[in-house]
C-alpha cells in the first residue's frame, strides 16, 4: 500500500425522505461531491449527517470510505453508471482495498488524523438508492464493503488532500478477514478471538462478536 492514497471525491449530504415499499424512509445516503474545505469533527464532516444514528454515524463510524476500484465491478454487474458518492461514502479513495487495510491503521487526512475501526455493513438503503434490492446482500457477499474511520484528531480537510499513512496496525487483521469472520465463517471461534484481540475494533462489532463467541463456546 502506498504511503499516500488519492481521494477521488469528498462527499456529504443532509438526510432526505424517499418512498420505499409504500413507506417514507429518511436517509443520508445520497452523498454529493463538494469542492470546498470541510471541518472533520469526531462524529462527521460539517455539512454531513446520518439519518438513523442507531446504525450509522457516531465516533466509531464518523467517516465512511469506499474504494473507487470497486465502482467498475458494480457498473459491469448491473449495467449502470455510478457517480462519486454512489455508495453513500464520504471519501471515494483510490489505492485502499479491503484486502490491504487493517483495523487500527492510522492516516493523516488534511489536518485530521483518522483510524480504521470496522468494515462497512451495507444497509438496505443502498438498494433503495439504486433501485437494486439485491445490492445490499451482494456487497456483503463479495466483501466489497468499504469501511469506517474514527477521528483521533479533528481538523480541516480539503477535497484534494491525500490520505497519508501514519502507521499500520501490528496485529495485521485486514478488513477482508473481518468481513469473512462476520459474514461467512461465522463459527470460526479462533478468528473471532483474533478480531476481538484488536483493541481498535469498533464497539458495535465487538459487542456482536463477543455475543457470538459466547454462544459458540457455550458460556
Amino acid at each position: 500500500m502506498a504511503e499516500q492514497i488519492a481521494i477521488r471525491s469528498l462527499n456529504v449530504s443532509k438526510p432526505i425522505e424517499v418512498e420505499h415499499q409504500g413507506k417514507t424512509v429518511r436517509t443520508g445516503i445520497f452523498k454529493m461531491p463538494v469542492k470546498e474545505t470541510l471541518h472533520l469533527s469526531t462524529v462527521n464532516f460539517i455539512g454531513d449527517e446520518q439519518a438513523d444514528l442507531r446504525f450509522h454515524g457516531g465516533p466509531d463510524k464518523a467517516v465512511c470510505v469506499y474504494p473507487f476500484e470497486r465502482y467498475s465491478y458494480w457498473e459491469e454487474r448491473f449495467g449502470i453508471t455510478l457517480d462519486f458518492g454512489a455508495f453513500g461514502e464520504n471519501l471515494t479513495t483510490e489505492g485502499m482495498l479491503e484486502e490491504e487495510i487493517r483495523i487500527g491503521d492510522r492516516f493523516r487526512l488534511g489536518e485530521a488524523v483518522v483510524q480504521v475501526s470496522q468494515p462497512r455493513q451495507p444497509c438496505f438503503k443502498l438498494g433503495v438508492k439504486h433501485g437494486l434490492p439485491e445490492l445490499q446482500l451482494e456487497i456483503q457477499q463479495t466483501g466489497y464493503t468499504g469501511y469506517y474511520f474514527r477521528v483521533l484528531r479533528e481538523g480541516e480537510v480539503r477535497p484534494d488532500d491525500p490520505l497519508e499513512l501514519i502507521d499500520r496496525h501490528p496485529a495485521g487483521v485486514t478488513l477482508a478477514f473481518a468481513n469473512r469472520i462476520m459474514h461467512v465463517d461465522k463459527e470460526d471461534a479462533d478468528g473471532i478471538r483474533r478480531l476481538l484481540a484488536v483493541e481498535e475494533l469498533s464497539a458495535n462489532w465487538r459487542e456482536t462478536l463477543t455475543a457470538r463467541l459466547s454462544r459458540l463456546i457455550g458460556e
